[in-house]
């Protein structure tokens, strides 16, 4: 059964079974949500100039998964990720491997269009108990975010973050 929905501005597309389509929007959406989705891209749009930067360059690696459970968890790394010299890092190494990567966990609410993460643990722990909102459009196979304007944790300034998923099909399903 093909399938179209609206979520304020998220629109669905999506072959599902009759099941599904029963089932409320807001249902639908954090069930498309499940399972664990691979960054393709993260960019930001600097409000005051109007540029568009890579969050973590053109390639960078990063999962967020949300699971049955109510939790969340990302992680992302820079594409050009230093690797210590030895398995302590030196002072410097390890100022670099922080700025190269983004994390954090805690627990997830679905709304119409948005997913929002209620922050329990971070890399950075000024996110702790915060709640970031990332307005979402999906069709189950690909993922959209978008944040709400906000100072960027990588940079300071006022920006509005786009980062893409692909949903990571395990072989095993």
């Amino acid at each position: 059964m093909e399938f179209h929905r609206n979520f304020g501005s998220v629109r669905l597309h999506a072959i599902l079974p009759p099941s599904f389509v029963e089932m409320s929007a807001v249902s639908q959406l954090a069930t498309l949500l499940l399972g664990s989705w691979r960054m393709i891209s993260w960019t930001y749009e600097v409000l005051v100039s109007g540029e568009v930067r890579d969050a973590f360059g053109k390639d960078p690696r990063g999962v967020i998964t949300y699971a049955a459970d109510g939790r969340m968890m990302v992680l992302v790394l820079n594409e050009d990720r230093i690797t210590p010299n030895d398995l302590v890092p030196t002072p410097e190494e390890k100022i670099g491997l922080y700025d190269s990567m983004f994390a954090y966990a805690g627990t997830y609410t679905v709304e119409d269009d948005r997913v929002i993460h209620h922050i329990d643990m971070s890399w950075n722990a000024t996110w702790e108990g915060t709640q970031q909102v990332r307005f979402i459009d999906t069709d189950g196979r690909m993922l959209t975010y978008k944040s709400a304007p906000a100072k960027s944790p990588l940079d300071g300034r006022d920006c509005i973050h786009t980062v893409r998923f692909e949903k990571i099909v395990s072989p095993h399903h």
